[in-house]
């Protein structure tokens, strides 16, 4: 195995993407060269919260191919550290972003590795975002997240927020209507989160039960449960598609098996925003103490379902826009942990 020393994200060739479209990019990163791969796009972020984190590309027993990556995030938070966070994640090139509107398919495989954390600490495996002007005040989620809660995966997405009804009130006494979205409204950070996808074997019991109100500006189609964190390699394919007007469209595929389709208010807008989305994968939690170890293989992404999937069929490509524009947006200074 052979371990990455730190870089930051190299420099882009002169007019490498002069009259090219980024969101038309075919990538591919099988993770079996030692390093990564000019044609897939990723890279080591170099920053303080980083440091710490250990990138490792080696061969033992990959999910696809000869070649996979392991990040580790690595106990590293003072005790006393107010909102620290510990990382070791692969982002995208800059040179390779696509528009925020753009629709752009995701592959990948993960395996989570033991010992696997079973508390109700924050961990987020991968994530999608919205570029943030540098100094812009603002405290803005992954737009969508691959999540791990008390040894569960689940997904989440976040968008400015909307109205929501709480379970149990006048609106919603007996909890959401069909379709709708199961959610947590944060006035905080002016966000709407949802929590679009489980595991099988998920309860109220083994999951936090801050999700209790319904959000019709998001609509959820359930087709099945997320495989169990404990299976090993899990393929994923992910549309990315956000739209905070009412227009966003995610699908999310697992081991060729259809697990949710999300359409409506997703991601943000609002000022200190910038043009771009991006996506980075790897371990992220609150401070804990012992190491976290996540391995990924047979990165891909494209424009088109097709580019990306290994397994099952691609779903069909019907859109719509869903509800009234957001009650607001946020530039607000950052109060909590985020994602």
């Amino acid at each position: 195995m052979v371990a990455l020393g730190l870089a930051g994200a190299p420099a882009a060739p002169a007019g490498a993407e002069a009259g090219t479209d980024a969101a038309r990019r075919i990538l591919h990163d099988g993770f079996d060269q030692g390093s990564f791969a000019q044609e897939g796009g990723l890279f080591y972020k170099n920053n303080p919260e980083q440091r710490a984190g250990r990138v490792i590309f080696g061969n033992a027993v990959p999910y696809h191919g000869i070649g996979i990556l392991t990040l580790i995030a690595m106990p590293s938070c003072l005790p006393q550290s107010v909102e620290c966070s510990e990382r070791a994640e692969v982002w995208e090139r800059p040179e390779v972003l696509a528009p925020y509107d753009s629709t752009v398919w995701y592959g990948f495989a993960l395996r989570l590795n033991d010992p696997l954390p079973q508390d109700d600490r924050r961990y987020v495996i991968a994530q999608w975002k919205r570029e943030i002007i540098p100094g812009a005040a603002g405290d803005y989620s992954p737009f969508l997240a691959l999540r791990l809660y008390r040894g569960r995966l689940g997904i989440t997405v976040e968008t400015d927020r909307i109205r929501s009804y709480p379970i149990g009130g006048d609106a919603r006494p007996g909890g959401c209507l069909p379709g709708e979205a199961l959610v947590l409204d944060r006035p905080d950070t002016r966000q709407t989160r949802a929590l679009v996808a489980t595991e099988g074997g998920t309860t109220r019991e083994n999951y936090p039960s801050y999700f209790n109100a319904c959000a019709p500006g998001i609509q959820v189609t359930a087709h099945a449960d997320l495989p169990s964190a404990q299976k090993g390699w899990i393929d994923f394919v992910i549309r990315s598609q956000p739209g905070p007007n009412g227009d966003g469209h995610i699908e999310v595929i697992a081991d060729g098996i259809r697990i949710v389709t999300v359409q409506g208010h997703i991601g943000h807008s609002g000022p200190g925003l910038d043009d771009n989305q991006y996506f980075k994968m790897g371990p992220y939690r609150a401070p804990a103490s012992l190491p976290w170890s996540i391995s990924y293989g047979d990165f891909r992404r494209g424009p088109r379902c097709s580019d990306v999937i290994r397994l099952g069929q691609c779903p069909p490509d019907v859109s719509k826009a869903i509800g009234k524009p957001a009650l607001s947006t946020s530039s607000d200074a950052k109060k909590g942990e985020e994602p």
